[in-house]
């Protein structure tokens, strides 16, 4: 039973707000769909969410800007390696402009049978637009200049790099039910989910001798790949999987408002949450024509919003760019 369906988001920590926000609405073109806030420490860092208009599962990518804190990661090998993003393949020419007139270098490369672009968030994160020749129905969001027909879809999913690929193979196969489906050299490819789902790409990049990279949250570093369980019953039902083949480090379940997670640390390193949506999804403490436009506080901290927003450093949106 697949119990996985895709792809649900993808989380990274980057450099200043401004700086990571700025990039992934304004060159990326993605929608600011919620403002919220990380707690695990003692100053909260922002918490940001970029998506299409409504925040669908698939499209979403979300960031902690760990400047503010000043803790910084390190890339390397057993941790995630590039956020692939679809976007038509007959676009991939208009996005080489489109980078290009903002100074972010890209260069177009074959993988796995596709087209794409490569490029890096400015904190040094590697991103890659795969150009996708089929049907993709997730709706874009068309803003901030980028017309619909070239604009992101949402995830494509991960390429992973790692030290041991056939344990981190197996976990893919046995845990997720994922299917291996191309093999180019040192990467592979597999599939995860069902035919209802996007993003189901999990790449798997041998690399033996790359030093191994931070798994805490860090400046510069992707923290962790989510995949949507859809329910609550299926998290279970895929928690007990995993602990039965032995991944027995999965965590309780866990609210984060606007979903449920698990997380489990893989065999590569790279940190996988297993989420499901609640039915409000991202309406749940605002109404649609308003969605990303207020800083949101998690009830439990409502009586501290002011000293809160205090802690946080400046980020200008803009209504053109939320």
């Amino acid at each position: 039973m697949d119990l996985v369906r895709g792809l649900h988001h993808l989380t990274m920590s980057v450099g200043p707000a401004q700086e990571d926000f700025d990039f992934h609405t304004g060159t990326l073109g993605l929608y600011n769909v919620k403002k919220t806030a990380l707690y695990d420490g003692k100053v909260p860092i922002y918490h940001l969410y970029y998506a299409n208009r409504r925040g669908d599962a698939s499209t979403i990518l979300t960031s902690f800007p760990f400047r503010q804190a000043g803790v910084m990661g390190r890339r390397g090998a057993n941790q995630i390696k590039l956020l692939n993003l679809s976007v038509p393949a007959e676009s991939l020419g208009y996005w080489a402009d489109r980078l290009g007139s903002r100074g972010v270098a890209a260069k177009e490369l074959e993988a796995l049978g596709t087209r794409r672009l490569h490029l890096a968030h400015p904190c040094g994160i590697e991103y890659a637009l795969v150009g996708e020749t089929g049907p993709d129905p997730r709706e874009p969001w068309e803003g901030n200049g980028v017309p619909a027909e070239h604009a992101i879809r949402g995830g494509h999913g991960v390429t992973i790099s790692v030290h041991d690929p056939e344990e981190m193979g197996e976990y893919v196969t046995r845990g997720l039910g994922g299917r291996l489906v191309a093999s180019d050299g040192p990467l592979q490819e597999y599939e995860v989910g069902t035919a209802e789902g996007s993003g189901r790409r999990i790449e798997i990049l041998h690399e033996a001798n790359l030093p191994v990279g931070t798994w805490k949250f860090g400046e510069g570093t992707v923290h962790h790949v989510a995949w949507d369980v859809v329910d609550a019953t299926r998290q279970q039902h895929l928690k007990d999987r995993l602990e039965g083949l032995g991944y027995t480090d999965c965590s309780e379940p866990k609210d984060r408002g606007y979903f449920h997670s698990v997380y489990n640390r893989s065999p590569s390193g790279a940190l996988f949450e297993y989420a499901w949506s609640i039915p409000e999804g991202f309406l749940v403490d605002e109404d649609f024509e308003s969605l990303g436009t207020q800083f949101q506080v998690s009830p439990q901290f409502a009586d501290r919003r002011g000293e809160i927003l205090a802690m946080l450093e400046p980020l200008e949106t803009g209504a053109a760019t939320r």
